[in-house]
C-alpha cells in the first residue's frame, strides 16, 4: 500500500529524474484480519470469526469473484513459498477454503512455531519467467545500496553472490537512469525493459527515503510488456520491508494516509502503521499492557514472554544489564527455563515500576512448579534512577503477591546500585523479614550478574570465586604504598598521567588554553577531545545534568567549570543559579548556539540533550561552528537516516559526534558529559575523580557504570570512557575510539564491551590482527543467549538485533578470540582477566601505581541530604492530613487511586481530611446529607444578599464567595456549634430536659437550634425529618437527639414553633456521630465539637450555594445593586432635636 500510494509522489533522490518508463500496476489487495482471534477459543467461536473476515474482505473487494487469485499469510514470513504457504492461480471460492484449513492454526516455518491470523489475497498475475527480476535496498553506515538481479522468483538462489549493487553514499544523490543502466542492468538485453527498470528504481528509491525504509525487497519484479500498451506494466508480486520506528514522528501521517484502506469508518486516513511482534511470538496481552505503558512515559519498560511456564523469572533494570543477566541465566544452562526477557530503565515512577512488577508477578504465579521459582531483580549502577523510589514500586507489588509468591516457593535475588541504592536495598531487606519469601539482597560490592550462580544453585565459577561472595576479584597486584599528595583546594587535578609513583609536589592547574591556540586547533592532541580546560556548552535546559558535571568538576579540583554556558532556544537570554562545590555560582544562557560560541570562543563540547524530533536539526548547526571539536547527543529515538547523514556531516566537519542514545563518556579527574557515571558518590567509589590507566569503549550506558565499577575494583582505575550509544548507526564507532586509545600515551590497556547485532567488533579485530592495535585489548560482547531463543528478540538496545550469523554475539567473541584480543569465556570471568591482564602490565613496568590521591569531599544538596536521611531540621509547617511527595496523592494515607476505586464519594474524602481516618459509611453518608440540606437558603439571608451585592459590582467569583462567607457567625450559620455545645453540655451535667430550658430562661438566653419562623409541630421542618430518621435507622445510638427531642417537647408546649430546627437537628446529631461511631474517643469527639468542625460544614456546604448565586447573577448580567430609598428609614437627629421637646414627653422610638 505505500508504495502504490507514494511510487509516482515521493520527490525524487536523483541527481537527475528520468523520464518515466513504466506504468505502475493498479494496486488491488484484500485483506483477512483474525489478529483478534485467540487460539483459545471454542472452535465454534473462530469458524464464525474467519467466516465474517471472509465476507468482509469479498464485500470490500468484489473483484476477488471475477479473477484469479494469489493467497498468502502476511505476518513477517520470508520464502513462502518454499514452506508451502502460498497458493497460486486459485479462484475465490478455493483461497476461501485454503484460507479456512489455516486459519488461527498453528504453523512450523523452519524451527520456528506460530498461529496464522493474517492473510493477503491479490490478483494472480500470470507472466513467463524471464521477465521476473529480484531488487532489493539496504541500508548501511555509509549510505543505502541497491541490489539487483535479472534473475528473479523462488528460485533465485544465493543473492549476495549473483546480485550487481549500486552504492549511494548518504550525503550524494542517485545516479542519473544511465548510472542505474550500467551499475544494475547490465542484463537485461530489451531496452524497453531496462527503461522501465531504471525510471522503476529510481521512483522505489524515492519512496524508501521518503518514508524512511530501512530495508525493501522485493521477489519477483515483473515488467510486463502489453499490445497496445503505451509503456511495460511493472508489477511487485511479493515484498518484504521494514520501516524505521523511530521516524513516526516524521513519516507516521504518510504510513497511515497510505493505508486508508483499511480503515473501518471510510476515513480520510487510515490507522497508524503497527509494528507486530516476529512470527512464532504472538503479543499475549500482558505484552501488549507493557507495551501500551512504554509508549505513554519517557522512561523504558520493556517485556518479552520466552516461556510462561519458565522457572526463572527476571526483573532488571537497564537494556545493557538485562543483556548480561539473560546470558548468564543461559550460561549456565537454563535457557530453557528463562521465562521472559525485559528491562525497565530511565527513571520510571514508583507506579510505572508498581505496575511492571505486579504484571510479571502475575504471570510468575499462575502455575506452580514443583521446584519452586526464582525471581532476579537485578540491575547495573544506574545513572540518575532513584533505585528506592523504584523499588517502592517493586515493593509494594512483591507485598500484593505475597500468598501468591509463597504458594509457588518462590526465590528473590536483588543486585542494583545507584542513586540511594543505600536505601532501596535497605527496604528490600526489610521487606524480606515479613514476607515470608527468601529475599537475598547485593549491592555494587558484588559483580553485577554474581546472584545469577546463587539463584541458580550453581557454584561460582573460579573466576568469581576469587573474589568471594562478591564475584569481583581483587587486585593481584598492591596498591602503591607511596604516601598521596592532596591537591590544593580550589585547584586543579594534576592528570597527567604519565607522571612517575614517586612524584610530589602540589599539582598545578593546567594553563587555560589561548584564544589563537584554539583557532588553530592546538589546544589539545586528536586523541584527546577531553582534558582538565575542556569546557562544554550544554544545549538543553538540563539543570540536574549540568550540576552533575559542576561537581565532578569541583571534586576533581578544575580550575574553572567545565560548562561555559547553557543553550535554550525557548527562553530569552538569562542566568540559571548552580553550586560550585557549597557556593553559588551564575551560568547565562542564550537563546542560540551562535551566541554562545561567540561568547565563549574555548568551549569545544556540545552536549546535546534535543529531542529526538529536533536533535537534527540542531546538530547541523552545531556542526557548522568552527570551534566545536566533539558533540554528544543524549537523545534516544532519532530516525537512522538522519543519525547517518550526521555521521557523514560529523566526519567532514572533523567532528568527534557520540551517540545517539548514550549517556556520554568520561575523562576521570578531567571533564564528563551530562549524566555520565551517576551520582557523586558512584565517582567517588569508582575513583572517577583521578585518571588509572584503563580505557574502555561501550554501546551502554547504564552498564559503562559497571565497567567504573569492575575496573575501579581490578585496575587502578579508568583512564576514559565512552558510551557510543545503543543505536544501529552510532556516531562514532568501537574502532575510532579505540584507536585514539592506542595513540594516547596515558592508555595502557584497553576495555571493549560491543552486543549482538552490527559488525564493528569486526573492525576490531582485523586492526589487532593487522598490528594496528598493539596495546592489550580485553573484549566481550553481550548477548550470547540469542541463539538460544527459538523466536527472534529485540533486546533493549535499537541495534541489538543480529540480521546475520555474523552478527551474532558468539561469532564476534570467536572473532576477537581469535585475532589475539583477551576474551573471557563468560562475562562473569570478565573481572579475573582484565585483572590478570592489568597486573602483568604492572609486573613489566608498563603501568606504574600511582600513589592515591586524598579522597575528595562530595558537596551534596540538601534536598538530596535530606531524601537520604543525612541531615534534619525543623519544618515550617506540620500536616498530617495530605502527603503530595509521592508517586500519587495521599489523603490520609489513602492513595487517591484507592479514593476512586472503592468510591467512598464526598463524605468519605472529607472524613479522610477533616478526621484522619475512614468513617463508617452511614457516617460519610450523613455529611453528605447535611452538605445537600444546607447548601443554600435562598437569596434573602444574610449570606446570600452579600454574595449576590458583590457579584453585581461586577467583581470576580473569589471576592464574591468571600462577601458572603464573612456574615457566617453567631447569629447566621453558628447556631450548628451553638446548638451541639448547649445541648451536650446539659445532657453531661445530667440537667433534665426541664432543668435545661428553666436555667436558660433564668439567663434571660435563647436556646439556640430551637425555635423556626415558618415551620411548627404542625407543619414540620421535613429537613429535619429526613434526618433524624437516617440517624435513628443507622445511628447505633442517638441519646443527644433524644434529649433534645425531649426538650422540644417542653419548648412547643409553651409556643407550636419552638420546635428543634434543622440547625440544631445536625448540632446534635453530629455529637452523636461523634461519640457513637467508634471512631473516636471521646476526647477526640468532644475537641472536634469545639474547634468548629459543625461550622466548618456549613461553611463547605453554603458556599456551594453562594457559588450559586455568584453564577446565576452572571449569567443574568444583572447590573450594580443600588438598595431602594423606599425601604429604608431616613432619620435626620439634627431635624428631630429642633422639633421635639423632652418636657413634653416626645421621644425617638
Amino acid at each position: 500500500l505505500l508504495l502504490a500510494n507514494y511510487l509516482l509522489q515521493s520527490p525524487t533522490q536523483a541527481a537527475e529524474k528520468p523520464a518515466s518508463g513504466f506504468a505502475p500496476a493498479q494496486t488491488r489487495l484484500a485483506q483477512v484480519n483474525l489478529s483478534h482471534v485467540n487460539t483459545t477459543d471454542d472452535a465454534d467461536k473462530i469458524s464464525e470469526a474467519v467466516e465474517a473476515a471472509l465476507d468482509r474482505a469479498e464485500r470490500q473487494n468484489p473483484w476477488l469473484l471475477t479473477t484469479k487469485l494469489v493467497a498468502k499469510p502476511d505476518q513477517l514470513i520470508k520464502r513462502r513459498g518454499k514452506s508451502g504457504l502460498l497458493l497460486l492461480n486459485a479462484d475465490w471460492e478455493s483461497c476461501k477454503q485454503w484460507i479456512r484449513e489455516r486459519a488461527v492454526k498453528e504453523v512450523s516455518v523452519g524451527t520456528i512455531t506460530g498461529v496464522l491470523k493474517t492473510f493477503l489475497v491479490e490478483p494472480f498475475v500470470p507472466h513467463p519467467q524471464d521477465v521476473e527480476y529480484y531488487v532489493c535496498i539496504q541500508s548501511h553506515r555509509e549510505g543505502d545500496e541497491i541490489l539487483f538481479t535479472h534473475e528473479g522468483g523462488i528460485d533465485i538462489g544465493d543473492v549476495d553472490a549473483k546480485a550487481l549493487r549500486l552504492a549511494i553514499p548518504i550525503d550524494q544523490p542517485l545516479g542519473d537512469a544511465k548510472a542505474i543502466e550500467e551499475a544494475l542492468l547490465k542484463d537485461i538485453k530489451s531496452d524497453t525493459q531496462k527503461l522501465a527498470l531504471a525510471s522503476f528504481i529510481e521512483r522505489l528509491y524515492a519512496v524508501y527515503v521518503d518514508l524512511n525504509f530501512t530495508y525493501l525487497e522485493i521477489n519477483p519484479l515483473v515488467v510486463l510488456e502489453t499490445e497496445g500498451q503505451q509503456q511495460p506494466q511493472v508489477i511487485f508480486l511479493d515484498l518484504a520491508a521494514k520501516l524505521d520506528q523511530t521516524a513516526e514522528f516524521e513519516s507516521g501521517d504518510k504510513w497511515a494516509l497510505a493505508r486508508r484502506d483499511a480503515s473501518a469508518d471510510g476515513s480520510a486516513t487510515g490507522p497508524a502503521m503497527e509494528f507486530p511482534a516476529p512470527f512464532g511470538r504472538e503479543l499475549s496481552k500482558e505484552e501488549q499492557y507493557i507495551q501500551e505503558l512504554d509508549a505513554k512515559t519517557g522512561a523504558s519498560l520493556k517485556l518479552t514472554i520466552l516461556n510462561k511456564d519458565g522457572r526463572v523469572w527476571t526483573m532488571v533494570a537497564g537494556g545493557g544489564a538485562s543483556v548480561v543477566y539473560s546470558d548468564a541465566i543461559a550460561a549456565l544452562g537454563f535457557a530453557h527455563e528463562l521465562a521472559n526477557y525485559g528491562e525497565y530503565s530511565g527513571a520510571p515512577s514508583e507506579t510505572q515500576t508498581y505496575e511492571y512488577a505486579k504484571t510479571i508477578l502475575d504471570l510468575m504465579t499462575r502455575k506452580p512448579h514443583p521446584d519452586g521459582k526464582v525471581l532476579i531483580i537485578g540491575g547495573g549502577i544506574a545513572n540518575f534512577t532513584n533505585v528506592a523510589t523504584t523499588f517502592k514500586g517493586i515493593i509494594r507489588a512483591l507485598q500484593e503477591y505475597k500468598q501468591a509468591l509463597i504458594a509457588n516457593k518462590v526465590r528473590v535475588f536483588v543486585r542494583r546500585a545507584g542513586p540511594n541504592w543505600q536505601e532501596g536495598l535497605r527496604a528490600m531487606r526489610e521487606l524480606g523479614e515479613t514476607l515470608g519469601v527468601e529475599i537475598r539482597v547485593y549491592g555494587p560490592e558484588t559483580h553485577v550478574t554474581a546472584i545469577v550462580p546463587l539463584a541458580l544453585g550453581k557454584a561460582p565459577s573460579a573466576a568469581s570465586a576469587a573474589g568471594g561472595a562478591a564475584g569481583m576479584p581483587t587486585k593481584l597486584v598492591a596498591e602503591s604504598t607511596v604516601p598521596s599528595t592532596p591537591g590544593t583546594p580550589g585547584g586543579a587535578m594534576d592528570v597527567d598521567p604519565l607522571r612517575s609513583a614517586g612524584s610530589s609536589g602540589v599539582p598545578q592547574p593546567a594553563p587555560a588554553p589561548t584564544a589563537a591556540a584554539i583557532a588553530e586547533g592546538k589546544s589539545a592532541p586528536w586523541y584527546s577531545p577531553f582534558t582538565a580546560n575542556t569546557r562544554a556548552i550544554v544545549y538543553g535546559m538540563q539543570p540536574r545534568a549540568v550540576q552533575g558535571m559542576l561537581d565532578f568538576d569541583f571534586i576533581c579540583k578544575r580550575a574553572v567549570p567545565s560548562v561555559a554556558c547553557m543553550v535554550y532556544p525557548f527562553s530569552g537570554n538569562h542566568v540559571q543559579k548552580f553550586y560550585w562545590g557549597t557556593k553559588e555560582t551564575l551560568l547565562p544562557v542564550f537563546t542560540s548556539l551562535k551566541e554562545a560560541a561567540d561568547r565563549f570562543p574555548d568551549a569545544d563540547v556540545v552536549v546535546n540533550f534535543a529531542s529526538c524530533r529536533s536533535v537534527f536539526e540542531s546538530t547541523k548547526e552545531m556542526l557548522q561552528v568552527q570551534q566545536i571539536r566533539t558533540i554528544a547527543i543524549i537523545a534516544e529515538g532519532v530516525p537512522e537516516r538522519h543519525t547517518r547523514k550526521l555521521i557523514s556531516m560529523s566526519q567532514k566537519a572533523n567532528v568527534t559526534l557520540i551517540g545517539p542514545a548514550t549517556v556520554g563518556g568520561i575523562k576521570p579527574g578531567c571533564f564528563k558529559i551530562g549524566n555520565t557515571g551517576g551520582m557523586m558518590d558512584n565517582i567517588a567509589s569508582s575513583k572517577l575523580y583521578r585518571p588509572g590507566s584503563v580505557a574502555y569503549v561501550s554501546k551502554s550506558g547504564g552498564m559503562s557504570n559497571e565497567l567504573n565499577n569492575i575496573v575501579a575494583r581490578t585496575t587502578d582505575g579508568v583512564y576514559e570512557g565512552v558510551a557510543i550509544g545503543g543505536d544501529r548507526y552510532p556516531g562514532t564507532t568501537f574502532l575510532d575510539h579505540i584507536m585514539r586509545y592506542e595513540a594516547d600515551p596515558g592508555c595502557k590497556m584497553i576495555l571493549l564491551l560491543g552486543e549482538v547485532g552490527g559488525v564493528e567488533e569486526y573492525k576490531v579485530a582485523e586492526a589487532v590482527r593487522a598490528g594496528r592495535i598493539t596495546k592489550p585489548v580485553v573484549a566481550w560482547a553481550i548477548g550470547t543467549c540469542a541463539g538460544m531463543f527459538e523466536t527472534e528478540v529485540q533486546f533493549g538496545h535499537a541495534g541489538a538485533l543480529a540480521n546475520s550469523d555474523s552478527e551474532t554475539a558468539e561469532a564476534k567473541n570467536a572473532a576477537m578470540r581469535a585475532a589475539g584480543i583477551h576474551v573471557p569465556e563468560t562475562f562473569e570471568a570478565l573481572p579475573a582477566l582484565l585483572n590478570q591482564v592489568y597486573s602483568d602490565l604492572v609486573q613489566t613496568g608498563v603501568i606504574v601505581p600511582k600513589p592515591e590521591p586524598e579522597a575528595p569531599k562530595i558537596p551534596i544538596d540538601y534536598a538530596w541530604a535530606q531524601e537520604l536521611g543525612l541531615v534534619r531540621k525543623p519544618a515550617s509547617f506540620v500536616s498530617t492530613i495530605c502527603d503530595d511527595r509521592g508517586e500519587e496523592l495521599l489523603y490520609a494515607g489513602m492513595r487517591i487511586t484507592d479514593v476512586f476505586r472503592e468510591d467512598i464519594g464526598i463524605g468519605g474524602v472529607l472524613s479522610l481530611l477533616w478526621f484522619k481516618r475512614r468513617l463508617p459509611d452511614y457516617a460519610c453518608k450523613f455529611i453528605e446529607m447535611v452538605l445537600m440540606l444546607t447548601a443554600d437558603h435562598g437569596p434573602a439571608v444574610s449570606g446570600a444578599h452579600n454574595t449576590i451585592v458583590t457579584a453585581r459590582a461586577g467583581k470576580d467569583l473569589i471576592s464574591s464567595l468571600c462577601s458572603g462567607l464573612l456574615t457566617i457567625g453567631d447569629r447566621f450559620g453558628g447556631a450548628l456549634d451553638g446548638a451541639a455545645d448547649l445541648f451536650s453540655t446539659a445532657y453531661d451535667k445530667g440537667l433534665t430536659p426541664r432543668e435545661f430550658v428553666d436555667s436558660m430562661r433564668k439567663k434571660n438566653k435563647l436556646i439556640l437550634g430551637i425555635g423556626h419562623k415558618i415551620k411548627s409541630r404542625t407543619n414540620p421542618d421535613l429537613r429535619v425529618t429526613l434526618i433524624t430518621d437516617y440517624a435513628k435507622k443507622h445511628f447505633p445510638a442517638t441519646p443527644i437527639l433524644d434529649y433534645a427531642r425531649s426538650v422540644e417537647s417542653i419548648t412547643t408546649a409553651k409556643k407550636d414553633n419552638l420546635i428543634l430546627n434543622v440547625d440544631g437537628a445536625i448540632g446534635v446529631l453530629f455529637v452523636d456521630l461523634l461519640r457513637h461511631s467508634g471512631a473516636f474517643s471521646r476526647e477526640e469527639a468532644d475537641e472536634y465539637a469545639r474547634i468548629g468542625t459543625l461550622n466548618g460544614l456549613f461553611v463547605l456546604a453554603r458556599s456551594i450555594g453562594f457559588i450559586g448565586h455568584y453564577l446565576d447573577q452572571k449569567r443574568l448580567k444583572q447590573g450594580l445593586y443600588r438598595h431602594p430609598w423606599d425601604d429604608i428609614s431616613y432619620l435626620n437627629p439634627a431635624a428631630l432635636q429642633g422639633g421635639m421637646s423632652a418636657t413634653k414627653g416626645d421621644r425617638v422610638q
